[in-house]
Formats: C-alpha cells, structure tokens, sequence
C-alpha cells in the first residue's frame, strides 16, 4: 500500500529534468564571456595621428605607430598614448635685453611634434617634460639672438629681420633637441609680439614721438626745397619763353615795318606831291602839340588849308 503522502516528483514535472545539461550550458557561456571579456581588455587599437606606447613594467616595450588593431600582453603590459599630429606651444613671456641695452618683453610660440616617442619618453619623461625643455632652449637661443640687434631693428618693420631671426631660433632649439635626444623637433618658432616694461613705455613713447616729429619737420623741409626748386626751374622756364617769344616778335614786327616801307615807297613814287604833303603832314603830329602857337601869312598855303580853302 502506498502512502499517500509520499509525492512523485516526476509525475508532478511532467517528465525528467536533466540538470546536467543546463550546468555545461551555463558554464560554457561563462567561460565564453570571460575571453570575450579578457580578448577586448587586451585588445588596443591605433588611430590616425597617434602613437601607442606599450610598457612592459613600467618600461617601454613597444611603439606602434601604423593605424590598426594590435595586442598586449594581459596583465603584465599597459599602453598609453602619444600625438603624433603637430602641437602648439605658447612659450611663457621674457624679459631681455637688446643690444642698444633696452628691456623689452617677448611673447613666443612653437609648433612642434614627437618624432621618436621612446626617446621623448627616455629622456623628458612626459609631454610637460618635452615642454619644458623645449621652452628653456626656445628662451635661451631668442635672449641670444635679439641680444644682437637693436631695439628700433627689432620692432621697426622696414628694418625688422624677424624672418630669418624665426629661422635662425627654430634651427638652434632644434640642435639643442637633438643634441639631448629628446625625440621631438620644432616646426617654427614665431614672435607673437613685443612690449615694453611699465616703467620704460612712457621714456620710449616720449622718445619715439620726438623722432617722429624730427621725421616730419626733415620731411617738410625736403618738401620746401622742393617747392623752391620746382618755383625757380618754372621762372627760368617763364624768362626763356617771353625772352624767345619777345625776340621773334621783334623779329616778325621787323619784317611788318619793313613790308610797310616797300609799301609805302611803292604806293608815294607814284605821286611825290602827296608824299610831299604826307611827310609834312606827319612831321606836324610830332611838332605841334595843344600849346603850340604858329603864326602863318594868311596867303600861305598851309594857312589856307587849314581854312578849307582848296583852289
């Protein structure tokens, strides 16, 4: 007889349940995640414009430096990452001195990149390290240089040789980082701009606006010369044209009066009487003026001429 407290556990389910078979399943997909999990942590992939740097406790093992996807040994190996594009640097305003032994305040900056990240890493440590070291040639080599110029060569544009005085820094920093195998090169070193300390602005624009109003008086007196110069070459110009110009009026009322002579002479010849009369008539314009008494008889031919008496 079966007690009927007693329950059938595989009548209630229906059937067996094989515990076995989930346990494997579970633990394969345990296992599977776990080098999923262990692949991707390990796993490390380059960029365009990037370096990866693998270390090896603490030292470095490895650069890769072609895009893609790369390894690392788990656990006992670490990847950080460098720039490999070009960066800007904006060195910290210094105080120098010029050749003429004037103080002024020069504000840089570089353009620069890593050319060899494990010796950047071997010998400035970090990006703040190459930095650093970048910025204490940069300062060095520009005090250098522009203490070799004066101060008017340095900020005056038309005496200004800031272009090759870029290319001769960018050359020197560049030797002192190879020199210390740093591994990084500067592209370009430019000056930002010039400024004078507080207590030289005021002398120096004081001196600066004396200088250029002795320009403008040098250029105003250069101006006056001018002047007089263009006046007195214009009225030599004006005496040579009237004095041409009076002698050939001389000349053209030489030949007039001398073609009214051979007029006259031709026109006269043909009655000497009116010529005569002309002559006299013409001789009494110059003699006889509004003061002049003549006493003529009454029978003389003038006289009566002058009374309209004709025969």
């Amino acid at each position: 007889m079966v007690d009927q407290n007693v329950i059938d556990l595989k009548e209630r389910g229906g059937g067996s349940f094989n515990w076995k078979n989930y346990t494997k399943m579970g633990i394969f997909l345990i296992i599977l995640i776990a080098l999923l999990v262990f692949i991707f942590t390990n796993v490390f992939v380059v960029k365009q414009g990037e370096y990866k740097v693998v270390r090896q406790f603490g030292e470095v093992v490895r650069i890769v430096k072609e895009p893609g996807l790369n390894y690392k040994v788990p656990f006992i190996q670490s990847v950080s990452t460098l720039p490999k594009y070009q960066m800007t640097y904006d060195v910290s305003q210094a105080e120098i001195n010029t050749k003429d032994k004037k103080r002024i305040l020069i504000d840089n900056y570089a353009i620069w990149r890593i050319e060899d990240p494990k010796k950047m890493i071997s010998n400035a440590r970090t990006l703040e390290g190459a930095e650093s070291r970048m910025e204490e040639f940069i300062y060095s080599v520009v005090r250098s240089e522009l203490g070799q110029l004066d101060y008017d060569e340095i900020i005056n544009d038309e005496k200004s040789s800031r272009g090759s005085l870029n290319d001769r820094v960018t050359e020197k920093v560049n030797e002192f980082l190879d020199g210390g195998n740093y591994g990084v090169v500067v592209t370009d070193v430019r000056m930002k701009r010039t400024d004078l300390p507080g207590e030289n602005e005021k002398s120096v624009f004081t001196r600066m606006i004396s200088e250029r109003e002795t320009k403008a008086q040098e250029y105003l007196s250069m101006g006056d010369a001018e002047k007089n110069r263009v006046i007195a070459q214009t009225d030599r110009e004006v005496k040579e044209i009237l004095a041409k110009a009076t002698a050939d009026a001389e000349t053209i009322r030489g030949e007039g009066e001398g073609e009214a002579a051979k007029v006259y002479n031709q026109t006269f010849s043909k009655d000497p009487e009116f010529y005569t009369m002309f002559r006299t008539l013409e001789s009494y314009k110059k003699t006889i003026n509004g003061e002049t008494v003549i006493v003529l008889p009454s029978n003389s031919p003038y006289a009566r001429m002058l009374m309209g008496y004709t025969d």
